[in-house]
């Protein structure tokens, strides 16, 4: 399988930020942002692989810095890193003061997808060859990020398996 650039699985959507999508605070709802991190980087995961993906993982939502209706959003993601069938996809926000023309980096994100076949199990994916020095740095670190997904991972199970099913009202 051949390897495929970053920047083809590159993806970046800018928008306003009205007041129906903010809280109380006159920010940004986290739930909205987390919900648009994980539209644009199924969107990555596919271009990558040109098949159907799901989200094995969010390993992280970090909120950076407040987001408001006098900003613009714009969110970039692509795949930083990929094993057998799963691919890692980076996502950054920036935000963008309409008026002043100020940027920030308002969140970053990693998230893990696997590629599926027709018959929805794991298909390989081409491997990922960064050029420029952030997709180089994402890259070359993505190791140590699998790595600890995968002891996360395991907590996780291990966690549910202490874990009730019974009907909390009962």
């Amino acid at each position: 399988m051949e390897s495929k650039y970053i920047r083809e699985s590159r993806v970046v959507k800018t928008s306003h930020v009205f007041p129906e999508a903010t809280n109380n605070h006159n920010t940004l709802f986290g739930g909205q942002l987390m919900r648009d991190i994980d539209d644009i980087a199924s969107i990555a995961a596919m271009r990558h692989c040109r098949s159907e993906v799901v989200t094995a993982s969010t390993d992280s939502v970090d909120f950076l810095h407040p987001i408001t209706p006098d900003d613009s959003v714009c969110l970039e993601a692509y795949v930083t890193f990929t094993g057998k069938s799963s691919m890692e996809v980076f996502v950054k926000v920036i935000a963008e003061h309409l008026l002043s023309g100020e940027r920030h980096i308002g969140a970053t994100a990693f998230l893990t997808f696997v590629s599926l076949d027709e018959k929805k199990k794991p298909l390989p994916v081409p491997k990922v060859i960064p050029e420029s020095e952030e997709e180089k740095n994402l890259h070359e670190t993505a190791p140590a990020r699998a790595e600890k997904r995968k002891e996360h991972r395991q907590a996780s199970k291990e966690l549910a398996g202490l874990l009730t099913t019974e009907k909390p009202w009962e």
